[in-house]
């Protein structure tokens, strides 16, 4: 569906409206008429622009995945940080309690993909890939082959989202960042 001008920035309203919801409310089972009520607009205008409930949730995953990477990428144009300063500061980033609710979003959605449920299946389109294929790059920039990249690329998506989903289930963080520091250790060799 092409948007007017006009319309994407309304679609863009909508949507930083539910992410700022999802924040501080969750979603839980939230219908799209109440999701629609909170948000200060119709069930309609959620379907026109996002097509269900769900796809406005696999919409909210996604801006906050291109939030992250877009600070995960202002990050590397820190010169003087070493690699594993700035993975030290991302994962400072993703562990940080304000962005808990988005992160058990992600989880709850990316499970009921997993378990094939046609609503959420659009989110597994580029789950893994939007972050292996630009972490790869850099790594191949940095003289790394692509090979290697591409498989400490994948190691490190999963061990980050592994260890938040720990951390969302124990609130351990103390036991999370040590573990997290220690695979940084272990990947840096710093």
């Amino acid at each position: 569906m092409a948007l007017t001008r006009d319309a994407t920035a309304a679609r863009e309203r909508l949507l930083a409206a539910a992410m700022d919801h999802v924040v501080e409310h969750g979603v839980g089972n939230l219908s799209l008429r109440g999701l629609a009520a909170a948000l200060g607009t119709s069930h309609r205008m959620l379907i026109y622009y996002f097509g269900s409930r769900e796809g406005l949730l696999i919409a909210v995953i996604r801006a906050v995945e291109d939030q992250q990477r877009a600070a995960l990428a202002q990050m590397l144009l820190d010169a003087e940080a070493s690699q594993a300063d700035t993975m030290r500061r991302m994962w400072q980033r993703l562990a940080d309690p304000a962005l808990w609710p988005n992160e058990r979003l992600f989880f709850e959605v990316y499970v009921q993909a997993l378990q094939g449920s046609a609503h959420a299946l659009p989110l597994l389109d580029g789950i893994v890939d939007n972050w292996v294929e630009p972490l790869t790059k850099i790594a191949v920039a940095q003289g790394q082959p692509e090979a290697q990249a591409r498989a400490e690329a994948r190691l490190g998506v999963a061990v980050t989202r592994g260890l938040l989903l720990d951390l969302l289930a124990t609130g351990d963080r103390e036991a999370v960042d040590a573990a997290m520091g220690r695979y940084i250790k272990g990947f840096t060799r710093d």
